[in-house]
C-alpha cells in the first residue's frame, strides 16, 4: 500500500479523496493555487504545496509543478480526481517515468479511450454495442453524404477529440449536412486543436445510461451497475440516479455483463465508466471515461462499496476487494449537482458564502468543500457541492430528496438549488419519464 498520496485536484473531489486516504491510513499531500489557499482540503491535508497562480494552466494543469511537489514531499502516488489531468495520458506517462504511481489506468488506455473514433473501434471489437456511423474520421462532404444516406437522417457530427458538447452538430436532412460539417470541424479545431470529426445516427429521444466498471489490473473486471444521467443541460449532467428507472433487472445484468467482460478483455486497471445512449431497449456506446465520475456517490450508495478505496487498492497492486457475485444493489439513490450559478440563466455566481447549512438524517450525504465565509473563486468549475440521497426504493428516495432540498441553505451567492426544488415536484421526474432533451425543453418553457 502507498505511504503518501498526492491529490492533484481541488474542491469537493479533493476532499473526497483525502477522506478515503485517511480511512486507509495513508498520508496526504494536496496541491493548490494561490486562489485555493483557504480551501477545506488544504486545511485538512497532512501537507500542502502551492503550485502556482489561479489560472488552471499555471497550477492544476502544470504537470512539472505537480511532479516537483511529489518529489519534494516524497509522495509515491497521485490521485487525479476528475477533470484537470485525470485523463491526460502524458501525465500518467511522466509519473511512471518518475516511479510515481498514477491512480488510474495506463497512459495507453487513456489514449485509446480519449480518441472518440479509436474508442468506438475498440468498443466494437470488445463486443460493446455501438451507434451506427462512420468507422473513422470524415474528411469531406461527399463522404459525409454517403455515410448519412446509409445510416439514415437525422445524423450527428462529433469532434473526435472532443467533449462537453463542443464540436457537435445535428443535421436533420441532407440540406443541413454541409453547414453542420463545416461548423463542427471549425469548433473542434478551435476547442481541441484537432478538427477531425465523425458521423453517427442521431437518436431522437434516448436516455443517457452509464455503467460503472473496474478492472483489477490482472485481466479481471466487474461492473457496479448503471447510472441514469439523462437530465442534462447543454450536454452537462445535472441530476443522476442509480439504478436507472428505465431498465429492468434483465437489461441491467445484460449490459453490465457485456461491460465487465470488455474491461477484462482490455486488460484495464482501475475505475472506468462506459457511457451509452439507450432507446427502444437498445444500448449504443458513445464513450468511455477513464477516471472516477462526479456522480460516483450514487453507485456507492446502492452498493455500499467505496470506489475510491477500490481505486487505491487496485493501483497498489492489491486487486479488487469484491467479485461480481459479491456486488449487491440495495435501494435507489439520486445525486443533485449544486452549482454556483443563477438557476434560470446558469451564469456563474462567484462570491462569498455567508451561510452554509447542509441537510442531515438517514440516507443523506453531502460532498462539498465549501463552508460559511468561503469565497468561491471565479476561475474554476461552478460545482460547489453534491447532494446524494438514498432510499429503499425510488419513491422513498424522492420524498427524502424533497425534504433534504428544503433543509439545504446556501446564502450569499446564487445556486441551482431552486431548480432542483422545482424538478422534485414535477410529474415527469416523479414517474422517471424523461430523456436527454427533457430538461432543456422544460427550461425553455419556464422562460
Amino acid at each position: 500500500m502507498f505511504q503518501k498520496i498526492l491529490i492533484a485536484n481541488r474542491g469537493e473531489i479533493a476532499l473526497r479523496v483525502l477522506r478515503a486516504c485517511k480511512e486507509l491510513g495513508i498520508q496526504t499531500v494536496v496541491v493548490h493555487s494561490t486562489a485555493d489557499a483557504d480551501a477545506m482540503h488544504v486545511r485538512l491535508a497532512d501537507e500542502s504545496v502551492c503550485i502556482g497562480p489561479p489560472p488552471s494552466r499555471d497550477s492544476y494543469l502544470n504537470i512539472h509543478q505537480i511532479v516537483a511537489a511529489c518529489e519534494i514531499t516524497g509522495a509515491d502516488a497521485v490521485h487525479p480526481g476528475y477533470g484537470f489531468l485525470s485523463e491526460n495520458a502524458k501525465f500518467a506517462d511522466i509519473l511512471a517515468a518518475h516511479n510515481i504511481t498514477f491512480i488510474g489506468p495506463s497512459g495507453d488506455h487513456i489514449r485509446i479511450m480519449g480518441d472518440k473514433i479509436e474508442a468506438k473501434r475498440t468498443a466494437k471489437r470488445l463486443g460493446i454495442p455501438v451507434v451506427p456511423g462512420s468507422d473513422g474520421a470524415v474528411t469531406d462532404e461527399k463522404e459525409a453524404k454517403r455515410i448519412a444516406a446509409e445510416i439514415g437522417y437525422p445524423v450527428i457530427i462529433k469532434a473526435s477529440a472532443g467533449g462537453g458538447g463542443r464540436g457537435m452538430k445535428v443535421a436533420l436532412t441532407e440540406a443541413d449536412l454541409e453547414i453542420a460539417l463545416q461548423t463542427a470541424r471549425s469548433e473542434a479545431g478551435a476547442a481541441f486543436g484537432d478538427d477531425a470529426v465523425y458521423i453517427e445516427k442521431y437518436l431522437q429521444k434516448p436516455r443517457h445510461i452509464e455503467v460503472q466498471v473496474f478492472g483489477d489490473g490482472f485481466g479481471g473486471g466487474v461492473h457496479f451497475g448503471e447510472r441514469d444521467c439523462s437530465l442534462q443541460r447543454r450536454h452537462q449532467k445535472v441530476w443522476e440516479e442509480a439504478n436507472s428507472p428505465a431498465l429492468n433487472a434483465e437489461e441491467r445484468s445484460r449490459i453490465g455483463g457485456i461491460c465487465a467482460k470488455a474491461i477484462a478483455d482490455l486488460g484495464y486497471s482501475g475505475a472506468g465508466t462506459i457511457e451509452f445512449l439507450y432507446e427502444n431497449g437498445e444500448f449504443y456506446f458513445i464513450e468511455m471515461n477513464t477516471r472516477l465520475q462526479v456522480e460516483h456517490p450514487v453507485t456507492e450508495a446502492i452498493t455500499g462499496i467505496d470506489l475510491v478505496h477500490e481505486q487505491i487498492r487496485v493501483a497498489s497492486g492489491g486487486g479488487l476487494s469484491v467479485k461480481q457475485e459479491d456486488i449487491k444493489f440495495n435501494g435507489h439513490a439520486i445525486e443533485c449537482r449544486i452549482n454556483a450559478e443563477d438557476p434560470r440563466t446558469f451564469t456563474p455566481s462567484p462570491g462569498t458564502i455567508t451561510h452554509f447549512h447542509t441537510p442531515g438524517g438517514l440516507g443523506i450525504r453531502v460532498d462539498s468543500g465549501v463552508y460559511s465565509g468561503y469565497k468561491i473563486p471565479p476561475y474554476y468549475d461552478s460545482l460547489i457541492g453534491k447532494l446524494i440521497v438514498h432510499g429503499r426504493n425510488r419513491v422513498e428516495c424522492m420524498m427524502r430528496l424533497r425534504r433534504a432540498l428544503d433543509e439545504f441553505v446556501v446564502d450569499g451567492i446564487k445556486t441551482t438549488l431552486p431548480l432542483f426544488r422545482d424538478l422534485v415536484g414535477n410529474a415527469d421526474i416523479a414517474n422517471g419519464d424523461y430523456d436527454i432533451h427533457w430538461l432543456e425543453k422544460y427550461l425553455a418553457k419556464e422562460e
